[in-house]
């Protein structure tokens, strides 16, 4: 799509209209049906090997990639960096722009995962392509492309502490785009975590999110909804403003007023749906493109209670 092309896409919302955006109806059985998938993810023990240990850029930090198996047979890999002295395990969710590579994150060991299908989990049977992947799977809730990749990110959490146990006392997660929705849908139902970043969330709000054009993965969707809007039942067990109300962590959510990539509405819908006692808000004015003057103070206020929280080790 062109530049001309992306400035004709419907205009966002103003604040005070995306800010009074409800959370979507939930199906039935929402919640057994993640708290049955997250037992199916940890209910195999954690298979995991070393494939090769790689130069790190960063002194003092040792980075491997790793090869797991998990419950459905479908081997990931991820990237995981030890520090010298580390505070505490983040995962890291990666964003359908954004190939999964070694991370670092002060005084944390990082695990990145690559979501099947795509960067170094690439196989045979899942489409890398992002308007394929997102499709993957679609006919059934059992099948959806997202709720395997929901259970890669308990999977690679996993690995994570059996390889390095102390990462266990302080998990966290940080996510952008895909990773922020990801978090969103994976959090509620894993005690293991701590605290979490989602930035510029996507999988919100499909109710919201379907009817606006973007240049992002929802775009995907939303024309594919239109030939087969029976398709809107599957991903109403997808919907990350959904699996949001549940979660019970302190986040940092960050939703963006203007975003050609991933619609406000969606963002929105997942930034309101959070509860207000554990929800650490800041409002950018761009997603997904450089950030105005404005948006770079709030990063930096956004990014310094992220360390606050992420570096808050349990006693």
């Amino acid at each position: 799509m062109s530049t001309e092309q992306d400035s004709t896409l419907v205009a966002p919302k103003t604040e005070e209209e995306l800010l009074l955006l409800e959370t979507p109806e939930e199906p039935e059985g929402f919640v057994s049906f993640w708290q049955e998938t997250y037992a199916l993810a940890l209910s195999m023990k954690c298979v995991w090997h070393i494939q090769r240990e790689i130069w790190s850029p960063e002194e003092g930090v040792r980075t491997y990639l790793i090869r797991a198996k998990e419950w459905d047979n479908t081997e990931i890999a991820m990237w995981i960096s030890r520090p010298e002295k580390s505070l505490g395990g983040l995962v890291v969710g990666q964003g359908y722009g954004q190939p999964a590579t070694p991370g670092y994150f002060p005084s944390m060991t990082v695990c990145f995962p690559c979501i099947r299908g795509l960067g170094q989990s690439q196989c045979k049977e899942i489409p890398w392509e992002v308007k394929q992947h997102v499709l993957y799977g679609i006919g059934s809730k059992e099948t959806y492309i997202l709720r395997g990749a929901v259970s890669d990110l308990w999977t690679a959490a996993s690995v994570l502490i059996d390889m390095f146990p102390d990462t266990a006392e302080n998990l966290c997660y940080s996510g952008a785009s895909m990773g922020g929705g990801m978090g969103a849908l994976m959090l509620p139902w894993d005690k293991r975590f701590r605290a979490a970043y989602l930035h510029v969330p996507t999988f919100g709000g499909n109710p919201y999110r379907l009817k606006v054009p973007s240049t992002g993965s929802g775009e995907a969707v939303r024309l594919y909804v239109q030939e087969h809007p029976e398709a809107m039942q599957v991903l109403s067990w997808f919907d990350a403003a959904v699996s949001a109300k549940y979660l019970s962590i302190p986040t940092v959510v960050l939703p963006a007023l203007e975003d050609k990539v991933v619609a406000p509405e969606g963002q929105f819908c997942v930034a309101n749906s959070i509860p207000a006692p554990c929800k650490y808000q800041y409002i950018l004015d761009k997603g997904h493109a450089p950030g105005t003057d404005r948006d770079k103070a709030v990063m930096e206020e956004a990014s310094r209670k992220r360390n606050e929280l992420f570096h808050a080790v349990l006693s």
